[in-house]
């Protein structure tokens, strides 16, 4: 039998390949890797760079200061940005990593170029404080790691010579184990409405930033919505249970788990969540399921690689070295996955080689949302006009349908939703955000949709709550959200002079 009708086809006992999943993987990886960098370029310098929010400098100097040098801080939270984070370092970069992505979406890839990938993402999000403080961020990390050691050292070849070691396909298919059972039992153990099925009444609606199809999920029959939650947990809890059994259960499990990404992709915006998580789930398949999905000449590519290729024992002993990092670094993660103190979205190690996972442990009732507005009038009392900053993701206008954002991430919109939650006090960057605005900062209103003070700064900014909620499809206004105010002073009408702004600012020393 020759190499292609045995990778379509192979004999009992043959043992299964994985160089088409090595190469979907790794496609896949570039293009979340070539998104998050892309979110940087546009985002890093209003978000930490010398005139951000949260500016890198004072971070890093707390950093050091309260470890007692920075050296001590470099171990803590490795960064390149310890050796310089001026703004063009950041963008530059931001732009040399957007670059090598593409090089790997387009195919090309070693493990030289993917670890000066990992090393530069890791530099941002142990920069990036509040804004990088997601759990898919250490996700990307230790998704991206493993993916180093699939790779030949030096071959940029899409299909090299050496075969992707198959504890390395192993440790992928553990990471996904990991992701779906954490997430699972997270829920389980976090709140109400998971358990008795109704978390799905409130998610499409309360969720950081809703989708275009949004709505259409949050208004389903309750039936299909409480049926999703029992799929939800068919994929978190029972699935990842036969991600290491045999071909046919492992293709069912991996199917699965790719419909419940595809769902949530289509249902909301969570960045470049659900597409990384697919990444490790790629691992359940291997050659024989892709050769009958990817394009003929593709395929036969993979089996003439198959044909010549060569074993490489530095790539062998390396997996087999990584390997066994990754079991003792796996000892904490799992016994916080089985505990019933279980935390969520946690680092255990400054690489962020394993680390633990989960998402909507709690379900918001209802959908609250700081918007910030401001004014020209002389008083910014009862009788003034007030005009709304238009988030890019968030909702403000009642009649706007919410944009597909993702895999694309609006750090700002997504830090908001979670400060409405909270008070301006938990999230002191939102006054350095008002005084940016009272002064038309550039690099501040390019964070939102548009600048409704283009002429001159306003006089006043304050920053009101509100509660959302979907209007129903077909109501005679064709809103698409209802909203009522909860608070007009979540931050009181402040002006550039306001004693109680500038000494805040000067505090934090973010105003000299």
């Amino acid at each position: 039998m020759d190499s292609f009708s045995r990778l379509v086809n192979p004999e009992p006992g043959d043992r299964p390949t994985y160089w088409l999943t090595r190469f979907l993987i790794l496609r896949l990886l570039g293009f979340i890797y070539a998104i998050a960098f892309l979110v940087a370029i546009h985002q890093i310098v209003p978000l930490i760079g010398a005139n951000g929010l949260l500016p890198v400098d004072m971070f890093l100097d707390r950093v050091a200061d309260a470890l007692g040098s920075r050296g001590a801080g470099f171990r803590r939270l490795p960064s390149l940005f310890w050796f310089g984070h001026s703004d063009s370092d950041l963008l530059m970069a931001a732009w040399f990593g957007f670059a090598l992505s593409c090089v790997v979406l387009a195919g090309y890839c070693n493990a030289i170029l993917l670890a000066v990938l990992w090393i530069l993402y890791m530099s941002f999000v142990h920069a990036g404080q509040d804004w990088y403080g997601y759990g898919w961020e250490i996700q990307l990390l230790e998704t991206g790691f493993l993916s180093i050691f699939l790779c030949p050292l030096l071959d940029l070849r899409p299909f090299p010579k050496r075969g992707p070691p198959f504890f390395i396909i192993g440790l992928f298919r553990w990471l996904i184990f990991r992701i779906m059972l954490g997430a699972g039992l997270i829920k389980i153990r976090g709140d109400d409405v998971w358990r008795n099925g109704t978390a799905l009444y409130y998610h499409f609606e309360t969720q950081p930033l809703a989708g275009p199809l949004s709505r259409w999920f949050h208004f389903l029959p309750r039936s299909i919505l409480r049926a999703g939650v029992w799929y939800n947990f068919l994929a978190e809890l029972v699935a990842p249970w036969f991600i290491f059994w045999p071909r046919i259960a492992r293709y069912i499990s991996g199917i699965v788990i790719l419909l419940l990404q595809i769902i949530l992709m289509a249902s909301g915006n969570l960045s470049f969540l659900n597409w990384l998580t697919i990444v490790p789930a790629l691992a359940c398949f291997d050659d024989r399921f892709w050769s009958k999905l990817l394009p003929r000449p593709l395929v036969r590519r993979a089996t003439n690689a198959i044909r010549i290729a060569e074993p490489s024992r530095p790539m062998m002993i390396t997996s087999w070295v990584v390997t066994i990092i990754i079991a003792i670094l796996s000892i904490q993660p799992v016994f916080n996955i089985f505990s019933p103190r279980q935390i969520m979205n946690t680092s255990f190690d400054p690489l962020d080689l394993v680390n633990t996972y989960g998402a909507f442990g709690s379900v918001g009732r209802e959908r609250l949302n700081v918007v910030f507005e401001g004014t020209n009038d002389q008083a910014p009392d009862e009788k003034a006009i007030w005009k709304a900053y238009p988030y890019k993701g968030l909702p403000v206008d009642l009649y706007k349908r919410p944009p597909q954002v993702a895999p694309y991430q609006l750090r700002l919109d997504w830090q908001i939703w979670f400060a409405s939650m909270s008070t301006a006090d938990e999230y002191p960057w939102t006054l350095n955000l008002v005084y940016k605005l009272l002064h038309n900062d550039p690099d501040a209103i390019g964070l939102f949709a548009g600048n409704p003070f283009p002429e001159k700064p306003p006089r006043f900014i304050r920053a009101v709550l509100y509660r959302y909620s979907f209007a129903k499809p077909g109501n005679p206004n064709r809103r698409y959200w209802n909203r009522d105010l909860i608070s007009d002073a979540w931050i009181p009408a402040m002006s550039t002079n306001d004693p109680r702004l500038t000494e805040f600012l000067k505090g934090y020393g973010w105003l000299h």
